[in-house]
């Protein structure tokens, strides 16, 4: 009886459009979810994509951001039509998120100037230095600022034809509401915030105006970038061109209001209550990052260090390593493969938890065993290119277990190495670290792992799985439901999380050692990697 309550009373809310809507497009999965007004979702879309690695640039193309937007829209209205057996054609409220960082530029006409350059690219390095130097705070490679600057010292005729520059996830609200804005947390990721105004930084405007002086260009930066908005706000209505944009069948309607759009980083954040002072969440997928929420700022610039914002406005260390999953999902296709030769059909879900819990029975060191998961550059250990590397010596102990672990371990070497700077030089505190993100679908091993590096307890969240499509739809939520004067953090703790307690591993005394000792042996051999990248061109 109570699930055909719970059914029936989900059904009301779909026809009465008191549901809420997320959407995020991930590195590898656009993904959609649609939550009842308790914050539990109702309904799931997802649709695959990968990027592309054209003339030395990570991109994706426009039509397969809007083939992929639609795909991930439509498999989640069909699921809901299957279960309810209703048709979509509102809800109270929506937003979208999409990978922070990267550049597009458009022109007055709206046409995109040159190929979306993704977080994953490292080359601005000229640019992110003079940056760095000129702001006295440390301008990533992967931020808009770094790419538009590079593409101006690259003489890029298009530059001075650019009307708009944004990120991912403002492209896409723009097309839906016609509203160029940005959550604070993305646009942090752009420029820099100014704390206090909770906008782009006046004065390091000025000075990068001050730079362009001799360029002649025909705009000021800050008239080409979005209006920064808080968690909270309202962000614009759909559009009758957004609402056939994403819903071609024309069931969806104008009007449905829309939080700020935000990052993967700030829906990442919200989707494991880590936007309070002192917590922590690492997201580990293709990429891997960590984010602090700080008490205070940081003493000094480091390169290793993003300075950005949660979506609420406040300011977090970001420890962001651009490899993480995709070259231990390499080995276990490797795997898979030879099952398949084999004339054995794998079962993935069973190789992933089979090759990932053997690595529990490794040495505490990996055996000497030694591994850079290195598809793309990694600016935290200062590479401009990646080289996907496996190396050991003579002697060292080669078994499955140790080749798994120390696949484990490499997929977390870079976050180790900017998270030791925010815990042994910085001495920031964390109360709690909290993980999500698809090296912790296999139970309990990720986790595991997670905690030897942060030598802290991590706790995963049921609900986390969802990731930031669930953490934008939350957004959403608590732009349609706050009380006034009710911070975003509060909500959240009192509102979304009060039950979901999650499970918590203690970091291993032993894991938490052979960390140290991986590391000792992961920092030298960057050498090793640093001649692959310049020798296999």
């Amino acid at each position: 009886m109570a699930d055909i309550n719970v059914i029936n009373a989900r059904k009301e809310a779909i026809k009465d459009g008191r549901t809420i809507l997320g959407i995020e497009l991930g590195s590898t999965r656009i993904k959609t979810v649609l939550v009842d007004e308790n914050h539990k979702p109702i309904a799931i879309g997802n649709y695959d994509w990968e990027n592309k690695y054209i003339d030395n640039v990570w991109t994706y193309d426009l039509e397969d951001i809007w083939k992929g937007l639609q795909g991930s829209y439509r498999d989640m209205a069909n699921q809901v039509k299957s279960r309810y057996g209703l048709d979509i054609t509102t809800v109270g409220a929506m937003g979208f998120s999409a990978m922070m960082h990267g550049y597009m530029a458009f022109n007055k006409e709206g046409k995109l100037l040159a190929p979306f350059r993704t977080w994953r690219n490292t080359i601005t390095g000229q640019a992110s230095d003079k940056l760095t130097e000129l702001f006295q705070y440390n301008i990533p490679q992967r931020w808009s600022v770094a790419h538009l600057y590079q593409a101006i010292l690259n003489g890029e005729e298009h530059v001075s034809d650019i009307d708009y520059l944004v990120t991912l996830s403002g492209y896409i609200h723009w097309k839906m509401t016609g509203c160029k804005v940005l959550g604070i947390g993305d646009a942090s990721g752009m420029f820099p915030i100014n704390l206090q105004t909770k906008d782009f930084n006046e004065k390091m405007l000025t000075q990068f105006d001050e730079l362009l002086a001799q360029e002649n260009l025909p705009w000021k930066l800050k008239e080409i970038l979005p209006k920064v908005l808080v968690a909270g706000k309202e962000a614009g209505r759909l559009t009758e061109e957004g609402a056939r944009l994403l819903d071609p069948t024309g069931n969806l309607k104008a009007g449905i209001p829309l939080c700020p759009p935000e990052g993967d980083a700030g829906t990442g954040m919200t989707a494991t209550n880590c936007v309070a002072k002192r917590t922590c969440n690492v997201s580990a997928g293709t990429s891997v990052f960590a984010m602090v929420v700080l008490e205070d700022e940081l003493s000094k610039v480091h390169k290793e260090i993003d300075l950005v914002m949660t979506p609420a406005g406040d300011p977090v260390a970001m420890a962001h390593s651009n490899n993480c999953t995709t070259d231990l999902d390499a080995w276990v296709s490797l795997f898979g493969e030879f099952l398949e030769s084999m004339e054995i059909k794998p079962d993935i879900s069973k190789l992933y938890s089979v090759l990932y819990n053997k690595a529990l029975e490794g040495d505490i060191d990996c055996g000497g065993l030694l591994s850079y998961g290195y598809y793309a550059g990694e600016h935290i250990t200062h590479l401009s290119e990646g080289r996907p590397l496996f190396v050991r010596m003579p002697d060292s102990n080669f078994n499955l277990a140790n080749f798994m672990r120390v696949h484990l371990f490499t997929a977390l070497g870079a976050l180790k190495t900017g998270m030791d700077i925010l815990y042994k030089e910085e001495q920031v505190k964390v109360d709690r670290v909290l993980g999500h993100g698809g090296l912790f679908k296999t139970k309990g091993v990720g986790q595991r792992i997670l905690a030897a590096a942060m030598n802290s307890p991590v706790t995963v969240m049921e609900t986390a799985g969802e990731g930031g499509a669930w953490g934008i739809a939350l957004l959403a939520a608590y732009m349609l439901y706050k009380k006034k004067d009710e911070t975003l953090d509060s909500y959240l703790a009192n509102k979304v999380f009060a039950d979901d307690l999650g499970i918590t591993i203690k970091p291993d005394k032993n894991d938490v050692e052979g960390f140290e000792q991986f590391m000792k042996r992961y920092t030298k051999g960057l050498a090793i990697e640093q001649k692959a990248v310049e020798v296999l061109k």
